[in-house]
């Protein structure tokens, strides 16, 4: 039904939103309303506010304050440049860029726009290019902050607002706070100055130099099969692999151009179940050594890789965490190094650190906490497949840094007659066996949080607990480690299971008591499992 509450905030909203396409979709709504329609689709989209958190904004591209449209962005970046200039920060560089999702050219120039009106030095990238590259650009240009337009991997229907601060590295409490504050403070959309007053600003020479200097070792002889999941990384990670001396690469053809529909794939997360099939035939029909997905603005990366008999898999980020971490200590050069992942990672990298004398840190989970881990940092990663392998220069997870690194570590195992799956047993033989899993469970907030206080007040016979976060439950007992916490998007409760299994005979036989340990923790979850 339509309440004269929701009729007024609507007129008011449509009143203020400055883009006449969704003007009209928000006044087609309001009139099938005032006529006797459904309101149901009209009280969702005015129901609330996209909340500003962590990483900024993320939702569906639509008309009203709950989607993502030049309205939303316009005040938003209201908000942020009015925290920026309390802070001593007006009239200092801030960095635009976008992908090429639905809506994002808009919204990068509205961004513009605002900083521009607010008397800031706006410098826009030239297209839709990754957002490592964006972060680069924070601190290569001494930026006061950067705005990236994408929605990550989120279906194609979102679009979303990430922030990074002065020093390259997302937001982290409690500036997210602060700025959601200033947004609501924040006048109409329509009100908000703007300028057209920016200069485009090109840094991916510079990042392709700086990537290009990761590798370690000399060997090149690699062959390459490559997916962008029709994003924006594919021609910066060919480039990228191709100044590191990779030039035998081959693109998934159907995935190469970037497509905001993404239409080969039911979701572009090289996480998902199938995600990576065409990948993967693409590198047994060429022969590659190595596959590696992107997500659709590279700030992931995943690798495949062929087994014993020929088969291709991908590879579990926890797996490709400990591969990277340890090719980096073994590299050397550095001085006090420490490397870092989150509470929900395997445990295997702090194995890796203490036998190269490196310190070790477990964050919460997001790359914010990571690159904020602590002094020195070399290498930090999360396992749903972000590494930073180079934190001078990005702050953040860098799919493309990282697929460089993998190649460069590839090429010299195999120079060496091995392989990435040779060098992963040889760590399992040193450090044990590291098996994790992930489970969600699906739960509405309050049950979510009653189970959280439940397991909290009474923890299962013969677990130790203890709290990384007061809504992070960490359990353990010998070989076995359990987290458990609440989703921050969705109605779920999510949790982390590891077992460490020594290896004592065989590396099969160890393999398979780890496989049976975390099968029969799965079972005994102590969760209500759909």
């Amino acid at each position: 039904m339509l309440t004269p509450a929701l009729r007024d905030a609507t007129y008011r909203w449509i009143a203020d939103d400055p883009d006449p396409g969704t003007r009209a979709e928000l006044q087609t709504l309001l009139a099938a309303a005032l006529a006797g329609g459904d309101a149901a689709e009209l009280a969702d989209r005015m129901s609330a506010t996209l909340r500003f958190g962590t990483a900024g904004l993320r939702g569906p591209v639509r008309a009203g304050p709950a989607g993502m449209n030049v309205a939303v962005v316009r005040r938003a970046t209201a908000g942020l440049a009015a925290w920026l200039t309390g802070r001593g920060d007006g009239g200092r560089t801030v960095v635009v860029g976008r992908d090429a999702r639905h809506g994002s050219e808009a919204f990068a120039r509205a961004a513009a726009e605002v900083l521009a009106g607010a008397g800031f030095a706006v410098h826009a990238l030239p297209g839709p290019l990754p957002t490592p590259v964006l972060a680069f650009a924070v601190r290569r240009l001494d930026a006061a902050v950067g705005i990236q337009i994408t929605a990550s991997h989120n279906p194609p229907a979102d679009n979303g607002y990430k922030v990074y601060l002065a020093d390259g590295a997302q937001l982290a409490p409690p500036a997210d706070a602060e700025i959601e504050a200033a947004i609501t403070a924040a006048p109409g959309a329509f009100s908000v100055p703007t300028a057209s007053s920016w200069s485009v600003v090109d840094p991916v020479e510079d990042y392709l130099a700086r990537v290009a200097s990761l590798p370690r070792g000399g060997a090149r002889g690699l062959r390459i099969a490559l997916t962008p999941l029709h994003g924006v990384g594919g021609g910066t990670a060919v480039h990228a692999l191709a100044r590191a001396g990779f030039t035998d690469v081959h693109v998934v053809s159907s995935q190469a151009v970037p497509d905001p529909d993404f239409p080969t794939v039911t979701f572009p997360n090289p996480e998902e179940p199938g995600a990576a099939d065409a990948l993967l035939a693409l590198a047994a029909d060429v022969g590659a050594d190595l596959a590696i997905a992107l997500d659709p603005d590279a700030d992931r990366c995943a690798l495949g890789v062929p087994g014993p008999d020929g088969v291709w898999r991908m590879l579990s980020g926890d797996e490709t965490g400990a591969l990277l971490g340890d090719h980096l200590l073994r590299s050397g050069g550095y001085t006090d190094p420490l490397v870092a992942t989150t509470v929900v990672s395997s445990s295997m990298l702090g194995r890796i650190a203490t036998a190269y004398g490196a310190r070790y840190a477990e964050t919460l989970t997001g790359f914010k906490w990571i690159v904020r881990g602590g002094p020195g940092l070399v290498f930090g990663y999360e396992e749903a497949l972000g590494y930073c392998v180079d934190p001078e220069a990005v702050r953040d997870k860098d799919g493309i840094a990282a697929a460089v690194l993998a190649a460069d570590l590839l090429a010299g195992l195999k120079a060496g007659g091995s392989t990435l799956q040779g060098r992963l047993d040889e760590l399992a033989a040193a450090h044990g066996v590291h098996l994790t899993a992930g489970v969600s469970v699906r739960m509405e907030p309050a049950a979510r949080d009653e189970a959280v206080a439940r397991l909290g007040a009474e923890p299962p016979a013969g677990w130790s607990l203890d709290r990384p976060a007061p809504d992070v439950l960490r359990l353990r007992r010998p070989g076995e480690r359990l987290v458990i916490r609440p989703s921050g998007t969705e109605p779920k409760l999510k949790a982390y299971l590891e077992v460490v299994e020594p290896v004592t005979d065989s590396l099969d036989a160890a393999r398979a008591r780890a496989a049976e340990r975390l099968a029969a923790l799965r079972a005994d979850l102590p969760l209500r499992e759909p």
